[in-house]
């Protein structure tokens, strides 16, 4: 497995990856499928921030992606991202979640982010337990703040502080 920068030729496949979560999980809160453009204005935005695009390669296939950007607008969360890992189905239990998550943390780390945030539906154990071997802990849960499959869904948000100290970013 090769975990590295994305490309933008890596698009199509980061694509199937995210349209699979919207229409089978709760990992994405949406309900329509994205196209190609909107992943491209994505990954611009996220490279464009100098916030890292990662993926995980195995055989030349795109296994999973993982990425963080910006936690909310104002400038006083400027040391506060939030993150996001996505594993193609073909490739669960493989190590690749634990790939990405562990250069996304070394890139937050040298990046000189203070904390990384995980919003994840609170059903998702096998994610809640990926980021707790991370370091990230329970810090607070919203009950019924989704709603997708015919239910509502409670957001369990979770927090590890990376960089104590931190008063500046690159």
């Amino acid at each position: 497995m090769l975990v590295r920068d994305a490309r933008e030729s890596d698009l199509p496949e980061i694509l199937v990856i995210h349209n699979n979560a919207i229409a089978e999980t709760t990992a994405i809160w949406d309900t329509d499928l994205a196209d190609l453009d909107e992943r491209k204005a994505w990954f611009a935005a996220r490279t464009g921030a100098g916030h890292p695009v990662l993926v995980a390669e195995i055989d030349g296939k795109v296994a999973g992606y993982a990425s963080y950007g910006q936690f909310r607008p104002k400038s006083g969360y400027r040391f506060t991202v939030e993150n996001s890992v996505y594993v193609s189905d073909i490739f669960q239990r493989r190590g690749v979640a634990t790939a990405l998550m562990t250069e996304l943390l070394a890139r937050a780390h040298q990046g000189g982010v203070h904390t990384v945030i995980a919003a994840i539906e609170s059903s998702n154990r096998t994610s809640i337990a990926l980021h707790e071997r991370f370091g990230f802990r329970i810090v607070g849960q919203l009950p019924e703040v989704g709603h997708k499959f015919g239910r509502w869904m409670d957001l369990t948000l979770m927090q590890t502080v990376l960089n104590e100290g931190v008063t500046s970013q690159p």
